[in-house]
């Protein structure tokens, strides 16, 4: 019997951390020409995104982690007694949060003792898996059950993303951005701004020309919110465009000078959306306070 920390692969979580905690990702899968896969299990970002880059000859298209699936995730740990925190994609975004719980009401059914939490983690991307982050440290420096469920909800709450893409293409396939406007920005070479907010849901908050102002943006962002920068782990996220993610470390580091920096991936969740090139930043806007000794 173990109390477990779980969450799935739209946190698009740094491998190091995957691996040093040996945290279990539940896949989320998509559809490429009509086949079912499974991010990161039977297709890597690298492959992703090279047939998104051909996305003309390419159908790709994903759906959110059902209950079937959840069922078959959360099973074993019902079997064996465990005791689940499920850290999940942000209700704002995606159906997943309703789906986990109708497998978890399923389950109790045949395991009533099975003792599983599921948080609204209300981001995206290692906007949440930074929150996991945090608790699978607070659990490994051996801090009690009861703190780390009270500590997911004071990280959920303190959060904060912001993100630019590099073309419009994907945002106007999607429909969140208009044909016709698309078609202007792109050729004024127009970079949307985006967040997370509190609410869970995606935000556009301006357009601004260029790459490289973009990515000014970004770390403009950053600053306004982070606390405690020199004490403080942020992380940084890419769309497989590993040039532009150095350019955007060098100018964190100038000008913020964070303790740590945890880059990583966009995987097919949220890169499916987007395209190549989405870069992303994500810290926190308040220290850790009562949770520091565990940190």
């Amino acid at each position: 019997m173990a109390f477990k920390i779980i969450t799935d692969s739209a946190t698009d979580m740094a491998p190091e951390i995957r691996e040093k905690y040996h945290l279990h990702v539940i896949p989320t899968p998509f559809i490429v020409n009509g086949v079912d896969h499974r991010d990161g299990v039977s297709m890597g970002t690298k492959e992703f995104y090279s047939l998104l880059d051909h996305d003309d000859v390419n159908e790709i298209s994903t759906y959110h982690i059902n209950s079937y699936m959840f069922h078959e995730a959360f099973e074993p740990y019902a079997k064996a007694g465990d005791e689940v925190l499920y850290c999940c994609f942000s209700t704002g975004i995606a159906g997943t949060y309703n789906a986990a719980n109708l497998a978890k009401e399923e389950l109790l059914e045949e395991y009533p003792d099975f003792k599983i939490t599921i948080k609204d983690c209300k981001n995206a991307s290692m906007g949440f898996g930074m929150i996991v982050y945090k608790l699978l440290k607070m659990q490994e420096n051996g801090a009690p059950k009861e703190l780390i469920l009270e500590a997911a909800d004071y990280y959920i709450q303190h959060c904060r993303v912001v993100f630019t893409v590099q073309t419009l293409h994907y945002l106007i396939k999607g429909g969140r951005v208009s044909k016709m406007a698309g078609m202007v920005g792109e050729a004024l070479d127009l970079k949307p701004i985006l967040i997370v907010n509190e609410a869970g849901a995606l935000e556009a908050k301006e357009k601004v020309r260029g790459r490289k102002k973009s990515l000014k943006t970004l770390v403009d962002y950053m600053e306004n919110w982070v606390a405690e920068p020199e004490n403080a782990t942020v992380s940084l996220v890419h769309g497989e465009d590993a040039e532009t993610l150095e350019l955007l470390k060098r100018m964190v580091e100038d000008r913020l000078h964070p303790k740590e920096i945890i880059t990583s991936c966009v995987g097919c969740a949220i890169g499916a959306h987007t395209g190549r090139g989405i870069m992303g930043a994500i810290c926190f806007d308040a220290n850790d306070g009562k949770y520091a000794k565990y940190q």
